[in-house]
This record gives structure tokens, C-alpha cells and sequence, in this order.
């Protein structure tokens, strides 16, 4: 069992940045695959990043490229979501996921354990 708690969302102008951390419980959390998907008002939970359990690998949705990072530091138990050059259309709730399979996936419907989200707002 894995227990997800995200934080570091906020209020911020378009250009901004923010992270997001993710703070996870269990004892098997260096095993799992993170990654960080988001749900914007009206519309579909949508991917935005992943990492593996080693964090040698990371996959990102096209929008996110080059203005996001996902990290991990297993350490701490903790996966980081860097965000740059904020935009408008990125305002949305930010959930944080573990995946049990060790295989990065984009499908939400795939990851076992989910946080409650943080939110992300960026005014124009």
C-alpha cells in the first residue's frame, strides 16, 4: 500500500514557475513508477510526466517538454514536479500517481495509488 500526498501548488503569473512535491508512504516506493497527470475543469485527466523507480528514465507529454522535470529522490520518499514558463492552460489540479509495473505509462486507468491533488493556478 502506497499513500500519496501532493503539495506546492499555488496561485502564479503566466512566465512562473512552481514545484510540486509529492510525499509518499510505504515501503516499497523505489520500486514503483511515478508520475504526475493533471484534470483541468471539464476536461479529461490528462498525462504530464513520469519517472522510473531508478529515475533513469523519464517520459513527458509533448506540451510539457522542456518547460517541466520530473524528479525523485527515493531517499526522501518523495517525487518533485519542476514547472517552468507557466501558462494559462495549465491551471488544473495536479495528481500525483504510483504505478506497481515498473513500465511508464500514459493511461491514468493504469496506476494502482493516487493522491487527493494540488492545485495549480496561472493568471494571465
Amino acid at each position: 500500500q502506497v499513500q500519496l500526498v501532493e503539495s506546492g501548488g499555488g496561485l502564479v503569473q503566466a512566465g512562473g514557475s512552481l514545484r510540486l512535491s509529492c510525499a509518499a508512504s510505504g515501503r516499497t516506493f523505489s520500486s514503483y513508477v511515478m508520475g504526475w497527470f493533471r484534470q483541468a475543469p471539464g476536461k479529461e485527466r490528462e498525462f504530464v510526466a513520469a519517472i522510473t523507480w531508478s529515475g533513469g528514465r523519464t517520459y513527458y507529454a509533448d506540451s510539457m517538454k522542456g518547460r517541466f522535470t520530473i524528479s525523485r529522490d527515493n531517499a526522501k520518499n518523495t517525487v518533485y514536479l519542476q514547472m517552468n514558463s507557466l501558462k494559462p492552460e495549465d491551471t488544473a489540479v495536479y495528481y500525483c500517481a504510483a504505478d506497481r509495473s515498473r513500465v511508464i505509462k500514459m493511461n491514468p486507468g493504469d496506476y494502482d495509488y493516487w493522491g487527493q491533488g494540488t492545485q495549480v493556478t496561472v493568471s494571465s
